[in-house]
């Protein structure tokens, strides 16, 4: 840069209001505005501490309800019972901060997005500093590859932007002296420099960022659970009332009956079923992690049980975000191009056969580049550069031919940059063998003879204008119209299909006489002269093909969404691309159907909208919308929620980050995703694989399947102890079961079952519609397996009490008896229910009784400890119990076993009546 410089008036005015000069800030300066303007970054949502994670754990409503019980325990002198209770408090506090602690530490270890370093002009030299520490007035110079690091101005230079992170459009745009560019976008061509306007949170990054400080949405599990413990809380209340005064009014001592109604409030109150659901969610999230998929938070996993429908971004998200070439137009011919992404392999096919390709295209599409192709230590191919220029050299490396031997063969000696208004680009040449020689190589023998090769690519009818003449079969010809009506059809058949196309054209002209390392600048009118002698020799052009190229679908992605179309969730695809890109690669993974014959018809069009639709007031029915901005995304999100749906986002750029806050599941890029998308999202895809979420959604549909079956197996334990206590106390019955007996049954039994259902294969989850998001957690179907088993329950073992307590002997040794043999009863009960909720609707005999091998492993460990309990002498002393013999066992196991016979073989008859 050279100080004595003039800017234009325009770039002088930013300086002086910035204070700063053509030889930047001095150290002094920048010190000072640093402690003005603060530094350079996000502000991102408040980090959640270890102490406020942990505190967050008890505000649960189950945890607050098992708190007062315990203190009701210790009040009544029960500390034993108080002392269970609490330590299941703390277990399952101890293990929910665990997991929203590791997934909060999980996301640390993501790649950052901004680049840590700036490179600027401070103290008139050029300095490296952190890109923290940029301020207002700094001189940033920047690069291809560079990522912008604040918003500026451009003073010098013409650069080319992928700003595909901000506004989601996957093509560059050119950027010139006193134009902008913002924070997280990258150069992928030119060399410029910038004067920094905004940092930090005032940049456009920063605006976005800031669009998404709204509130947290709760997640359909967080609902129903609140519900569930509101109604659980006030039945409590309700029973444990009116056992208290029935009681007392029966004459029993107050202390007995209180005794009795903490009795009924740890039988009501599902003790285990927060830890479970907890434990649920942690084994998802844990199976989700090898699944490429972290949580942010933790009961988000369900949510996506019950997404109706997933709004995704294309670029890079659907798409590869690498530009190929797919077909290219010579001669008249069509010929496709095989081959995905930056990989240099792949055919030329005609007809269904392969062809040897004419190479002239694609060398000139080669040399009119200013990118290139490398490949990283670990074996993968990337482009360093324009993307669709990477595209060029990427299908001439597919031909053999090499950019590298090219440009030694042809060095460029001058150039026009490419130019919004221009639409094209040239590039001049010399050829090092004039006489032809060993320059060769098919397409080059028209070359042999000259000392200057001029090449053109661009935009067709750009370069339409400035051709006089057409390659083709090998020689040099004059257009005619029917040459350019071939040339009309076949642009026509490319765009179709939403192709780029470029069109490739060159001239011989031996009168150019240019110097070495010259760049002609066509973008002022500083030298008009010059920009005349650029269009002195962009004339009379040999038109020489066009290349149609697109960003691809990812591998697994069109499988993907058929997955969720069986599933009954729609996917609906918001890109700020265009309409026909948009159309073309919906119609490709299969989000919209094939354009019928008529184009015009009424079904097909309502797919399709843009965000100029959005703006008239068109109502959000599309599949597909194309020109989006932030807003509309937003504004789509809110309309899809206002109709009862659960909203899944995907996506990775700051753009999708305000809907990524908005709706019920947002889901960020790993990899390529901004901090501010991670910051708004629910979970991240570690690979930015949208099949990832197809794994995540059958996850939280199979996690809330076996949350549910805890629910059956745990509350129908709760009605058949609720009700075993209350009505044998109606009918002056001792009590049927002691507190601490119940607590066993509550705390201890309920718990290894319970955890091993969570553990339970899933069942066909990916072959039904989503949940409705009103369904409370107890459906009616649960509700009768609920009441059923409860009542089959109770009335087998108030029976069994009854029984026991007519055998004669010493009253005292009589109950202890009875109370034994009907908590023996009730606990076998449960190990033949858990069995039965593996599954609601499919018997044993068809999902494999060994399928759940923790569960079968649980049922044995739980009916030992039973035995232990019953004859190991200091367990009898804590749970009041006394040794059976061979004919109390002859009534335990036949009785308890009916709960199984009966619900395993309802199910086998619905089976049968449904095949």
């Amino acid at each position: 840069m050279n100080p004595s410089d003039r800017p234009a008036p325009e770039i002088a005015s930013v300086l002086e209001r910035l204070r700063s000069g053509m030889s930047g800030l001095t150290g002094v300066d920048a010190s000072g505005r640093l402690a003005e303007h603060g530094r350079n970054e996000l502000q991102k949502g408040e980090k959640a501490t270890p102490l406020k994670i942990l505190a967050s754990q008890f505000l649960d409503f189950m945890l607050i309800l098992l708190v007062v019980a315990a203190v009701v325990s210790f009040l009544i002198g029960e500390r034993i019972d108080g002392f269970v209770i609490m330590g299941f408090v703390v277990f399952n506090a101890v293990l929910g901060f665990i997991q929203e602690y590791r997934a909060e530490r999980a996301l640390e270890a993501l790649q950052s997005m901004i680049t840590p370093q700036a490179r600027v002009v401070r103290d008139g030299g050029e300095q490296m500093v952190d890109a923290a520490e940029l301020v207002p007035g700094d001189l940033l110079l920047l690069a291809a590859g560079d990522m912008v690091q604040a918003d500026g101005m451009i003073i010098e230079g013409d650069l080319r932007m992928d700003e595909s992170v901000l506004t989601g459009e996957s093509q560059p745009v050119s950027r010139g002296a006193a134009q902008t560019v913002h924070t997280g976008t990258t150069v992928s061509h030119g060399r410029g420099t910038c004067v920094v306007t905004e940092t930090g949170m005032r940049t456009e990054f920063g605006k976005i960022a800031a669009m998404v400080q709204t509130g947290e949405r709760e997640t359909p599990l967080q609902r129903r659970m609140k519900q569930l413990a509101k109604y659980l809380g006030i039945g409590a209340l309700v029973v444990c009332t009116v056992v208290f005064i029935t009681g007392t009014l029966q004459g029993i001592a107050a202390n007995e009956m209180f005794l009795a109604s903490v009795s009924l409030a740890v039988a009501a109150v599902p003790e285990g079923l927060p830890a479970v659901v907890t434990i649920t969610l942690a084994i998802g999230v844990q199976r989700m992690v090898r699944k490429n998929t972290i949580m942010r938070k933790l009961q988000a996993v369900e949510a996506l049980g019950c997404a109706t429908v997933i709004c995704t971004d294309k670029t890079g998200t659907l798409t590869e975000n690498e530009m190929t070439v797919r077909k290219i137009s010579v001669n008249g011919a069509l010929i496709d191009v095989t081959g995905e992404g930056y990989t240099p392999s792949g055919k030329f096919m005609s007809g269904g056969a392969e062809i040897d390709l004419p190479q002239l295209v694609l060398k000139i599409g080669a040399l009119c580049n200013d990118s290139s192709l490398a490949r990283s230590d670990a074996g993968d191919w990337t482009v360093l550069g324009d993307p669709t220029e990477g595209a060029l050299v990427v299908a001439a490396e597919k031909a053999g031919i090499d950019k590298q031997d090219l440009a030694f063969r042809y060095p460029r000696v001058a150039e026009v940059p490419f130019d919004s208004d221009r639409k094209f680009m040239t590039t001049i040449h010399e050829i090092h063998d004039p006489d032809g020689g060993d320059v060769g190589g098919v397409g080059e023998a028209v070359w042999a003879g000259s000392a200057r090769l001029v090449c053109v690519k661009g935009a067709l009818d750009s370069i339409l204008k400035l051709c006089s003449y057409i390659y083709k079969d090998g020689v040099v010809v004059e257009m005619t119209s029917d040459d350019l009506d071939s040339i009309s059809r076949r642009h026509a058949e490319m765009t179709s299909d939403a192709l780029r196309v470029l069109a490739l054209a060159y001239r011989l002209p031996d009168d150019v006489n240019t110097t070495t390392d010259t760049t002609i600048d066509t973008t002022t009118n500083a030298d008009a002269n010059t920009a005349e002698d650029a269009h002195e020799y962009e004339r009379d052009l040999v038109f020489a093909g066009m290349t149609g190229m697109i960003d691809p679908p990812r591998p697994g992605v069109r499988e993907a969404i058929a997955t969720c179309r069986e599933a009954g969730i729609s996917t609906i695809m918001i890109t700020g691309d265009h309409k026909e890109t948009a159309r073309a690669i919906a119609t490709d993974l299969g989000i919209i159907g094939v354009n019928p014959e008529n184009s015009n018809d009424p079904e097909y069009l309502k797919q399709i909208a843009t965000g100029n639709d959005l703006d008239a007031g068109y109502s959000p029915d599309a599949c597909v919308y194309a020109r989006t901005s932030p807003a509309h995304k937003v504004q789509i999100i809110k309309a899809l929620q206002d109709r009862g749906n659960v909203v899944a986002m995907t996506g990775d750029g700051v753009n999708d980050a305000p809907a990524l806050k908005i709706a019920d599941i947002g889901i960020a890029m790993g990899v390529t995703g901004t901090d501010v998308a991670k910051e708004a999202s629910d979970m991240v895809l570690t690979d930015d694989n949208f099949v990832s979420i197809v794994h995540a959604i059958e996850e939280g549909r199979g996690i809330y399947d076996n949350i549910k079956k805890f629910i059956r197996f745990q509350l129908s334990t709760n009605v058949g102890a609720i009700l075993l206590i209350f009505v044998g106390l109606l009918m002056g019955m001792p009590l049927p079961l002691a507190p601490m007996q119940i607590l066993f049954v509550n705390l201890l039994m309920d718990g290894p079952p319970a955890l091993s259902l969570s553990m339970e294969p899933y069942h066909q989850t990916m072959n039904r519609p989503p949940r409705d998001p009103q369904e409370p957690i107890i459906t009616g179907d649960v509700l009768k397996f609920i009441t059923g088993a409860g009542l089959l329950m109770f009335i087998a073992t108030i029976l069994v009490f009854w029984y026991a307590l007519q055998i004669p002997g010493v009253a005292e040794d009589v109950e202890k008896h009875a109370r034994t043999l009907a908590f023996t009863t009730f606990v076998f009960f449960q190990l033949f229910n858990a069995l039965n909720c593996r599954s609601a609707r499919y018997p044993l005999s068809r999902i494999g009784f060994f399928s759940n091998r923790y569960l079968i492993g649980a049922v044995l460990m739980c009916a030992l400890l039973q035995l232990c309990i019953l004859y190991v002498p200091f367990l009898q002393l804590m749970f009041d119990t006394v040794a059976l013999g061979l004919w109390d066992w002859a009534i335990v196991l036949p009785v308890s076993a009916t709960i199984f016979l009966v619900v395993e073989g309802a199910k086998m008859v619905r089976t049968s009546a449904r095949s």
